[in-house]
């Protein structure tokens, strides 16, 4: 899988839709309700790592594999900011495209 530009963004995407998922389902109730910041302070940093990741990496493949950007390419791109997005993006276009 991270032999190819197509299965490090799909690896990337599924560590990025997690920690989205678990910071807004996990982290920020914690913080607010339990007035608990340390999974936010802690998981915050690391999503955003991996948010600039995959936007770099969607743009890459996307050039590459010269995709048109009002059909593909920003459908990915929103993907990363929807829970469950990237999981979704996955398996309609990137688990579909030959490496």
């Amino acid at each position: 899988m991270m032999k190819t530009k197509i299965g490090r963004l799909r690896l990337i995407a599924f560590f990025e839709g997690l920690s989205l998922l678990i910071l807004t389902g996990i982290a920020v109730p914690l913080k607010y309700v339990y007035h608990d910041p340390s999974l936010v302070k802690t998981l915050g940093p690391v999503h955003g790592l991996l948010f600039v990741l995959f936007v770099f990496n969607t743009l890459s493949v996307g050039v590459e594999y010269k995709w048109k950007f009002r059909t593909t390419t920003w459908k990915v791109l929103l993907a990363c900011i929807i829970p469950f997005g990237t999981f979704y993006i996955d398996k309609t276009i990137l688990s579909r495209i030959k490496s």
